[in-house]
Parts: structure tokens; sequence; C-alpha cells
């Protein structure tokens, strides 16, 4: 019995650990990680030293536009170090920059802005440089693009004409303004009837 003993226990020392932690998921701005939360306290439960952490990310996102949303996969190690992938910014930031607009469709049926098909294609010739896109064909990665882009309210269009477009990001500004202004009454109207 003892003999046996002495095998499984010499078994499990041989066998390799199996790690079944997940990676951590999170969106980090270029430049800005910082030690306050969420990504504190995310670092914080996974035993990573956050000032590192911070000081690295921060070295290796330097020479990009500050403010940048990165979606990042961190996977930690059992000694407490990790290893840190960064994908290309989201495809809604692409679009909405490509369209000039700050914010997407409010209401359903809105067209939120206007791209040109050779934004959409270069658009998705940089996302199909992420690791999770890796397999896709660029058609794949085009209409994938088309997708997100009607889920943004932005209108596909062969030519635009700029003088046109200006005009119309000039009224939608204006009807954006007023729509933030009817929430913020609903919002007061609101918080007067509970009190």
């Amino acid at each position: 019995m003892s003999k046996t003993m002495g095998r499984l226990k010499m078994a499990k020392k041989v066998t390799a650990k199996v790690d079944h932690s997940s990676k951590l998921r999170v969106n980090i701005p270029a430049g800005m990680a910082s030690a306050a939360p969420p990504l504190g306290s995310q670092l914080g439960q996974r035993n990573i030293n956050i000032q590192n952490f911070c000081k690295d990310f921060n070295k290796r996102t330097a020479d990009m536009k500050e403010g940048i949303p990165l979606p990042c996969r961190i996977k930690v190690h059992s000694d407490r170090s990790y290893d840190l992938v960064i994908h290309k910014p989201p495809a809604t930031y692409y679009l909405k920059q490509a369209a000039g607009i700050q914010k997407g469709k409010m209401k359903t049926g809105e067209i939120a802005g206007k791209i040109t098909l050779k934004h959409l294609y270069e658009i998705a010739k940089i996302k199909s440089e992420d690791p999770p896109n890796a397999l896709l064909s660029l058609e794949d990665m085009t209409k994938m693009m088309v997708g997100i882009a009607r889920t943004c309210g932005i209108e596909i269009v062969r030519e635009l004409d700029p003088e046109e477009y200006r005009q119309f990001l000039k009224e939608r500004e204006a009807n954006v303004k007023v729509y933030l202004e009817e929430l913020q009454a609903a919002k007061e109207s609101k918080l007067l009837r509970t009190n």
C-alpha cells in the first residue's frame, strides 16, 4: 500500500499544473494606465504588480495618441509575471474618426455620419491585423465593418461632397445638443418626482 501511495505522490509532482485562470480582457486608454479603479483592482485580484504594469503599458503605448482606447489581453503566470497583448483600437473608434463624429446614432433609423467605401476598406485592412481576426479574409472583414457601421448609424457612400457633409455635421451637432438637453430635462423631472 505504501508503494502505491509513494508512486501517486511522485506522479502528482511530475504532472504539470493545469492553469484554469482566464485572460484578463480590458480596454485601457493609450498612455493613461493608472492604479485607479477599475484597472488597479482587476490587476490586484490577479496578484500583478500594478505600478510595474502601468509603467510597462505606458512605455509600450508612448508613441500612440494619448487616450485612444486599446483592447488588451493579459495572461497571468503563477510566478506573478504576465503576458500583455495590445490590440488595435476598436472598429467603432476608427469608424467614428473617419466619419468625424463623437457619438453614434441615438435613435433608431438616424444617420450619425457618412464614410466612403475607401475609408471602410482601409479600416478593414487595419483591423484584419489583430490576432482574433487573423483567419478572416479581407472580404469577410469588410462585411463585418459594414455591419458595425450600421449599428453606429454610419452610412457608407461611394463619394462624399465635403461642403455637403460639413453642413450635415453642423445640423447633426445641433440635433445632438437638443437631444441631450431633452435627456437632461427628463432626468431632472424624474428626480423631482422621486423627492
